[in-house]
């Protein structure tokens, strides 16, 4: 591929192969060019938990790139609220936080639950202009090889009724930046010099975003790669929503949900707080600037899937966490694990590590 003049040099029978983007739906899905308007509406209350009445537009068939619901996930009501805002009145909506506590999947569930086709583009530092805009490529039609423009994610996005989510926002290349920032706009059209087009947003597109940072830069010392944003761009995000580590009765429910523990059983019940117990510790250890390594809940819900493998807390909290920390911090987290469950680490483990 000749990135410098756009030119793709692979044959593709599909436009983006793979990706579901053409004509035909996935699984036997409708396809989500069929969806035009929104035609039902979901109470916030009803459907979401929420303490207020809330209408929010939504469609009554699931189309292919309607995320699966998955029945254990818990909303923050905060959060849900700002990403229902976005979906009810066409608000750019970013949501900020540390990693691991969900927010894309936030989003996602959201989308689920309103039937609403959604799709998530990482920004690393490999997505280009051309991956977003489009470019030309070399296709076959009627059996003879032509050069034809395709489309990138940020149009076909745009013309149809879609939440597109940009996840990793702080970390995307200053000219892709300026690519999005045209289209952050309510009305924001999408001009394609190649093509000579204009693109007017579809009345379903919406736009969503997740970020580490705030726009500011790493001021942790926990997301290296992550830049400092146009602050003129910044300031068309309409709402800026955080989703921080959650309480701790909210991060037991949602371990003990995600597993499949039982709830009722005392000891088991017990166990998951004392593990939600040690990730808070590792949290106010890292502000107090004891370790540079926090547990998310992310890493709390790994360490209880592979205890379940393991057999053994212990053994499995080696392998999910202990492992990351630095050498010299090991020590100060196993004296985490002896405080939150009466117990050493098994002999010798804490130096195995090493």
């Amino acid at each position: 591929m000749n990135d410098s003049e756009g030119v793709a040099t692979e044959i593709l029978e599909d436009p983006i192969p793979g990706s579901g983007l053409g004509d035909g739906g996935i699984a036997g899905l409708p396809p989500t060019a069929s969806l035009s308007a929104p035609d039902r509406v979901a109470n916030a209350r009803t459907l979401f938990g929420l303490d207020r009445d809330f209408d929010v537009p939504a469609y009554s068939v699931r189309t292919e790139h309607v995320p699966d619901i998955d029945t254990a996930y818990r909303f923050d009501p905060e959060t849900t609220l700002a990403i229902l805002a976005g979906f009810a009145f066409n608000r750019r909506v970013m949501i900020q936080g540390y990693h691991g506590t969900g927010k894309s999947s936030h989003i996602e569930q959201v989308a689920a639950r309103l039937n609403w086709p959604c799709i998530r583009i990482n920004l690393d530092s490999h997505i280009s202009r051309i991956d977003l805009i489009g470019k030309d490529a070399i296709v076959l039609k009627d059996g003879r090889q032509i050069t034809e423009f395709r489309e990138g994610l940020l149009p076909w996005a745009l013309q149809h009724p879609c939440a597109l989510v940009f996840d990793e926002y702080d970390a995307g290349r200053p000219d892709v930046m300026f690519v999005i920032q045209r289209v952050l706009e309510v009305e924001g059209r999408l001009t394609l010099l190649d093509q000579n087009r204009v693109i007017r947003p579809h009345p379903g597109f919406r736009l969503f975003a997740t970020a580490n940072t705030v726009g500011l830069g790493d001021t942790t010392g926990l997301y290296h790669g992550t830049q400092q944003i146009n602050q003129g761009q910044m300031d068309r995000w309409n709402i800026v929503t955080t989703l921080n580590y959650l309480p701790h009765a909210q991060e037991t429910a949602i371990v003990l949900a995600k597993t499949g523990w039982d709830g009722r059983d005392t000891a088991q019940k017990r166990r998951v707080e004392s593990m939600v117990a040690l990730a808070d510790l590792t949290r106010a250890g890292f502000i107090h600037g004891d370790i540079s390594t926090v547990m998310s809940p992310r890493t709390v819900l790994t360490w209880a899937e592979n205890a379940r493998i393991f057999g053994d807390l212990g053994f499995a909290f080696r392998l999910t966490f202990l492992n990351k920390c630095d050498e010299a911090e090991r020590q100060t987290v196993a004296e985490y694990y002896q405080r939150c469950f009466n117990e050493d680490l098994a002999a010798g483990q804490a130096a195995k590590s090493r």
